[in-house]
């Protein structure tokens, strides 16, 4: 019977390790070979590693690929992509090559603001808070000045700050709700020091105004903290042409750019495919910010508010065909940094800023936008023509003839005989027994 453990952080690595596969694995020398297998060589390289987060014991590879020939408002971009979903890279790469010829992809920054709230509750008058907080105001912000001075050097600071009544929707909520802008730090630890600061010198004056009673005076800050939820923090991405362009055929091309309207429009009604939808567009973002060091579950909570932001869960996507011209655009919220985090620390992450012309937080934003668009374009472009699994399993294969144990020259053979076949996970594990049984 496992026991709990007492000091796990405190033991050695090597302690660490023995005692999970001792007491969690079937064959604790193999886990153990795997796990060791994965560390660095490089004892300098892995103590870097090692202290990203707590309790390490080996690190978890994906694979760093390149998606090239992204003409992006008329500079050329290879993109890293970091991701373990097959066919992802080549999607993307066949957007890229596709909208090349055409022009390539456009974007534009329509804002840049981030958000933080103090979650109090109050208990008396709202009219005498308003007030209070209107003489209060500028006390926050002074005795926040040591926090917010070199951000407001660079240009940045704290935009806003609100006063806002919840008490709608829950009794006696209300929140200071601040804006920031960050440059090219994605900001959250600027944000939740100055969000601190803020709720204590709120509660420090509240105790000292003379027009709140005892109840109004003890105000109660339940939470400071930043939101991922960064509406006003936007980018669009976008790819047009005339309609004729999109196929050798011109019918062709038009029942093309109707289909690729149908696919979006039912994304947008239809919340079962909006859903998948969108995932296929963070297959191409998710890739992006990982390899960049960024937070990739902060913005995937962000943008997946934001298409529910009206109230029903919808496609991130739009696509029009207007006066001969087809144009297949995405608006998508996105914080990310470029400056702090990882991103002076992981050196496979500062190889990949690197590789894009180490791009200020407005260009990563751009990029990563532009990702997302063609993934969803390569996806949607399969699913109304041949269908997504053709392409998928077909990239899928390596997988599976690797999961089979298959030997190079196997690889090779069945890799030929699949250009012509199509490939489904029965049809290989068939081939590969034909193979072996000759």
């Amino acid at each position: 019977m496992i026991t709990p453990i007492e000091g796990f952080s405190k033991l050695t690595k090597e302690e660490k390790i023995d005692w999970i596969v001792t007491n969690y694995t079937h064959n604790p020398v193999t886990s153990k070979n795997i796990l060791n297998n994965y560390l660095n060589t490089d004892q300098e390289l892995q103590k870097l590693h090692d202290e990203f987060i707590e309790n390490t014991i080996t690190n978890f590879y994906l694979p760093l690929g390149i998606a090239p020939n992204f003409l992006i408002n008329d500079q050329l971009f290879a993109i890293p992509m970091a991701i373990e979903e097959s066919s992802v890279v080549a999607a993307a790469s066949k957007a890229a090559k596709f909208w090349f010829k055409l022009g390539g992809f456009k974007t534009s920054i329509i804002g840049t603001e981030k958000i933080g709230q103090v979650h109090f509750m109050y208990h008396g008058d709202p009219e005498k808070l308003e007030k209070f907080f209107n003489e209060v105001q500028e006390k926050l912000l002074k005795e926040a000045s040591d926090i917010t001075k070199n951000m407001e050097k660079r240009g940045g600071g704290v935009l806003k700050i609100e006063l806002r009544n919840k008490t709608e929707k829950l009794p006696n909520y209300f929140q200071l709700h601040c804006t920031f802008e960050t440059l090219d730090a994605m900001g959250a630890n600027f944000i939740n020091s100055c969000l601190e600061q803020f709720a204590s010198t709120f509660k420090r004056e509240a105790l000292n105004y003379s027009a709140f009673n005892e109840d109004e005076k003890n105000i109660e800050v339940v939470m400071s903290i930043l939101s991922n939820y960064v509406p006003n923090c936007l980018v669009r991405a976008e790819v047009s042409c005339p309609v004729e362009k999109l196929s050798k055929d011109p019918k062709s091309a038009v029942e093309f750019a109707q289909k690729m309207i149908q696919a979006v429009a039912i994304a947008k009604i239809e919340p079962h495919r909006a859903v998948t939808h969108n995932k296929g567009i963070m297959n191409g973002v998710d890739a992006v910010i990982l390899a960049t060091g960024n937070d990739f579950r902060a913005v995937e909570a962000g943008v997946h508010a934001y298409a529910a932001k009206d109230g029903n869960y919808t496609s991130l996507t739009d696509a029009s065909l207007e006066n001969g011209i087809f144009k297949f655009w995405i608006d998508l919220p996105l914080a990310l940094g470029t400056v702090g985090g990882l991103t002076k620390l992981h050196p496979l992450v500062k190889l990949a800023l690197e590789v894009l012309q180490n791009p200020s937080a407005k260009e990563l934003m751009q990029i990563v936008a532009v990702a997302g668009l063609a993934q969803n374009f390569a996806a949607l472009r399969s699913l109304v023509t041949t269908g997504i699994q053709e392409g998928h399993m077909k990239m899928h294969l390596l997988n599976i003839l690797n999961q089979l144990g298959a030997t190079d020259q196997e690889k090779t053979t069945l890799t030929q005989h699949f250009k012509k076949h199509t490939a489904t996970h029965s049809s290989v594990v068939a081939a590969f027994e034909n193979l072996r049984n000759q």
